[in-house]
């Protein structure tokens, strides 16, 4: 008998017999999500670099004006002088630089053919979604407690809207993360739209915090 997947298509692994397969989008497989990882991971590493650099520099020179100030409301400085910029007692971007350090790595040995186990996968999903909450707090600090946006921690935050959601997505798919047939096919077919809602989301809620500003007011 004819299969029906489409071609292209295959269980994820972990599929339960009997069980209605999620087919696995183009994203979520080994090759396209080893650049989705390598993209983010590079892209945030030098925003992240950049942020360390800029904080050192502030350490010699505490009147230092760092390359992202551009105005009162857009200004890396003025927020690198916060408490919600060093979390944990030392700068944030120095986790980032570890961090998508790792990301970067996990990228290149998946384009380079390797495999993983389901306990590195695992290890991999709590990293990101710690640093998806950690930006989700830094973000809504930013927007209404702060006041003031750094141009190279919005990089961070585009970067790992899908890194997050593609992660997610890929342990679903591939039975790392067990749910359900119904809501793990949901989550496969409306990824991208899930990305882009949630960059939808962050630019309104930047608009309408900073909309005085914007407009003239």
């Amino acid at each position: 008998m004819a299969s029906s997947k489409a071609p292209g298509t295959h269980e994820p692994e972990g599929a339960v017999l009997g069980r209605p397969a999620v087919e696995i989008p183009a994203a979520a497989r080994d090759r396209p999500f080893g650049w989705i990882l390598l993209v983010t991971g590079v892209v945030s590493w030098l925003a992240a670099g950049a942020l360390v650099l800029e904080r050192l520099e502030l350490y010699k020179d505490p009147n230092h004006i760092t390359s992202c100030d551009v105005n009162p409301w857009i200004s890396c400085g003025q927020v690198m002088k916060t408490w919600q910029a060093a979390l944990f007692g030392f700068p944030n971007p120095l986790i980032g630089v570890a961090a998508f350090a790792v990301i970067i790595t996990t990228g290149a040995a998946l384009l380079a053919g390797a495999s993983f186990k389901r306990w590195y996968w695992i290890g991999l999903q709590i990293g990101v979604t710690l640093g998806m909450v950690m930006i989700v707090w830094l973000w809504s600090q930013a927007i209404y407690a702060i006041g003031i946006l750094c141009p190279y921690c919005i990089v961070v935050w585009a970067m790992m809207i899908p890194l997050f959601v593609w992660t997610t997505v890929r342990n679903i798919v591939h039975g790392v993360l067990p749910l359900p047939p119904a809501p793990a096919r949901f989550l496969a077919e409306w990824a991208w739209v899930i990305v882009g809602a949630l960059y939808v989301g962050v630019i309104a809620s930047v608009f309408f915090r900073f909309i005085s500003v914007f407009v003239g007011a």
